[in-house]
């Protein structure tokens, strides 16, 4: 059988992520240590503010940083990954634990990533909504209904019983709408900056590619199921990833494949337990672990339980 690391995306962060494991692991502080950029990502991580933590240009690289050290140190215990995905922003931890670019350029990538996607859309121009329990079927029909208000498409297939809506402002409100009427259980609103995962990020995506291009992008070590998939690609990295931020995220496709492949130890890699829920409804009738590394307790769970 085989073990998956799943990583965190945005949405995960929080003040004080990674100050315990860089005041007590030699590797994680190394991590830390080793990421240069155009601002304190320590003094962000371990102290907020929160309104800049949670600013998506900053969050991102905060994330990715805090996954990265965390992925180290779970090795460090001899917990290894056979396979690995991640959520939307968690696909470039995935592949930085594969070794397709080192920690310095994943970092330096997600800084330009969080920039690009800050600055997609002008503000309050766009919206993003969790549909809740209502079938794909009807989602499409309310995002079709609404066409002559502007673009509404699907951003995120999460898991059994939520998928994400995004696009203008005017076309998501009346589509949240309507998925209520058909029968949605609720309609939460995402607090994000722009409609992600959309084609109203295509221009987005050809500035993601001019910074992709700066970078040597190797062919991943281990196997990475991608977001515009849910599958393990052979397409060019930049491909995969330009495509990424204006295509839907189909999380759990990832996790039925993952599944179908023989994965039974799930590790939720990163700051919070989002994915970690979602994992639970894609395996309900799965014999499976379902754990999580966000700290130096979690950690020590996770690997009692797995060493026995």
């Amino acid at each position: 059988m085989k073990t998956a690391f799943l990583f965190a995306g945005q949405g995960a962060q929080t003040p004080g992520m990674g100050k315990e494991i860089y005041e007590q692991d030699i590797l994680a502080k190394a991590v830390f240590d080793s990421v240069n950029l155009d601002f304190d990502l320590k003094s962000l991580c371990f102290n907020g503010p929160k309104e800049m933590l949670d600013d998506t240009q900053y969050a991102q690289p905060a994330i990715f940083v805090t996954s990265m050290a965390l992925a180290k140190m779970l090795n460090e215990y001899g917990v290894n990954a056979d396979v690995c995905a991640g959520l939307s922003l968690g696909e470039y931890s995935a592949l930085c634990y594969a070794n397709a670019f080192s920690i310095a350029d994943g970092a330096a990538i997600v800084r330009e990533r969080g920039k690009i996607m800050a600055n997609a859309l002008p503000a309050g121009t766009s919206s993003m909504y969790a549909i809740l329990m209502l079938e794909e079927a009807k989602i499409k029909e309310a995002c079709e209904e609404v066409k002559e208000l502007g673009i509404c498409e699907i951003a995120n297939y999460n898991c059994p019983g939520q998928i994400v809506i995004t696009g203008e402002k005017a076309a998501v409100d009346k589509a949240k709408d309507l998925c209520l009427e058909k029968g949605a259980r609720r309609a939460i609103e995402l607090a994000v900056s722009g409609a992600f995962h959309s084609s109203l990020l295509q221009d987005a995506a050809i500035l993601l590619r001019s910074v992709l291009q700066q970078y040597h992008l190797k062919q991943p070590e281990v196997s990475v199921y991608h977001n515009i998939s849910g599958q393990i690609e052979d397409q060019p990295l930049i491909d995969i990833l330009s495509k990424q931020i204006s295509h839907s995220v189909y999380f759990e496709q990832t996790i039925a494949n993952m599944l179908k492949d023989g994965v039974d130890t799930f590790i939720e890699v990163g700051p919070g337990k989002t994915i970690s829920g979602f994992v639970k409804k894609c395996c309900k009738g799965h014999d499976v672990r379902i754990l999580h590394v966000e700290d130096i307790k979690s950690l020590q769970e996770c690997v009692e339980t797995l060493k026995g």
